[in-house]
């Protein structure tokens, strides 16, 4: 929503502004689309230059992260905690046998089955279920460090590949005041092949090259920019929920107590996100998890 009201506030403050001050916006809005053209096309052409195109696809859905927000709220990082809590519980009191067909087969467990949206995000199921499987093959002597390492070079691998688009859109906003140069400077090409007409329609074609310039600064500044910031903001957050995974596998592997282990999961949530202790000692308490 607030991308949403931003955009607005930008579109109808800049021109409105520039109206208000005594501008005529007819000329600008006449030479826009003829400036996009230029700028909208060097732009996408340079994406398509930099960017495979899993990463271009990548990059079109973290457009739909900016306006939607992180997808993860309270209620799934409660969910994460009792997924993971059950299975560690699992393999503590009943052994490792008995946790490996939940790791085996995630889609056909019934554990996993009770967080469908959890189960959507394979990365996330992909690293509950790697982590335990060091253990069960290890027979649960593996050095929780060690699995705390592993765990570690996955969420950074992860992260890594999770933040390209942020950083494209990145790339894109630095370019785009260049890339509204050119337009302008075409523009001025333009105007000075018809430097035998009167001042008046000059002064039209000079001030419709400008606007590219105009463009290129708005759209760099105003909203590809912070579409960027928005999509690392909201990717980062994300990436919390793989963070309480880890503490609680590896705070487990160190045998500590389940309060230490609670603690040690909710303290990398961001407050907004972040359940109270007896949200999850007494859902686990009440669920016999």
């Amino acid at each position: 929503m607030f991308p949403a009201i931003g955009l607005v506030v930008l579109i109808a403050l800049v021109f409105g502004g520039f109206a208000f001050t005594g501008g005529n916006l007819a000329p600008v809005l006449e030479a826009m689309p003829h400036e996009m053209l230029i700028i909208g096309g060097a732009a996408l052409g340079a994406l398509i230059i930099g960017n495979s195109g899993s990463e271009l696809k990548a990059l079109a859905g973290s457009l739909g992260t900016v306006f939607k927000g992180p997808k993860y709220k309270k209620k799934d990082y409660l969910d994460a905690i009792f997924l993971t809590s059950r299975l560690m519980k699992m393999m503590r009191t009943e052994g490792p046998v008995a946790v490996e067909p939940h790791i085996e087969d995630p889609k056909g467990s019934a554990i996993f089955g009770e967080y469908p949206k959890l189960m959507k995000d394979s990365t996330l199921i992909h690293l509950i279920t790697d982590s335990l499987r060091l253990v069960v093959v290890s027979s649960g002597t593996l050095d929780p460090h060690a699995v705390e390492d592993v765990i570690d070079n996955a969420v950074k691998t992860h992260h890594h590949h999770a933040i390209r688009p942020a950083e494209a859109l990145q790339g894109l906003s630095d370019a785009l005041p260049a890339l509204g140069i050119v337009a302008a400077v075409l523009g001025v090409v333009k105007t000075m092949g018809s430097i035998d007409q009167p001042p008046s329609v000059l002064g039209g074609m000079i001030g419709s090259a400008l606007v590219g310039t105009f463009l290129g600064v708005l759209l760099a500044y105003g909203i590809v920019g912070p579409f960027s910031a928005r999509a690392k903001s909201a990717i980062e957050e994300d990436g919390a929920i793989y963070h309480v995974v880890k503490q609680i596998i590896i705070a487990s592997l160190h045998g500590h107590p389940q309060p230490l282990v609670i603690e040690a999961a909710r303290s990398g949530i961001a407050h907004h996100n972040q359940p109270s202790f007896s949200d999850v000692f007494d859902g686990l308490r009440a669920a016999g998890k």
